[in-house]
């Protein structure tokens, strides 16, 4: 089971950090990804990082601006988002995906899914 948090309302230029807290002894063996999707849009790939945290993965529209981390002793994925663009607005969902060789930007090789969190982002 995964819990996604720290969504919010935001101005443009500013920061958050979500969270996803997951549930079970396996948490390391899971490849961690973060998605979005905007109202009207279908739900894209934003970054993803390795069970054991030492590659990780990012989408270019993000890259440079949004960072993931992981803490397997805490059980949690972190994505922070910096210099946040009205065009970040959209709902926030944590993934694990279990088969390492998958593609980890496809959302349909992912196994569990959170229930999202909606970050939107004020001009």
């Amino acid at each position: 089971q995964l819990q996604a948090s720290g969504g919010g309302l935001v101005q443009a230029g500013g920061s958050l950090r979500l969270s996803c807290a997951a549930s079970g002894r396996t948490f390391s063996s899971y490849t961690m990804g973060w998605f979005r999707q905007a109202p009207g849009k279908e739900r894209e790939f934003v970054a993803a990082m390795s069970g054991s945290g030492g590659s990780t993965y990012y989408a270019g529209s993000v890259k440079g601006r949004f960072t993931i981390s992981r803490d397997n002793a805490k059980n949690t994925v972190y994505l922070q988002i910096n210099s946040l663009e009205p065009e970040d607005t959209a709902v926030y969902y944590c993934a694990a995906k279990y088969y390492s060789g998958t593609s980890y930007s496809r959302s349909r090789n992912y196994d569990y899914w959170g229930q999202g969190t909606l970050v939107t982002v004020s001009s």
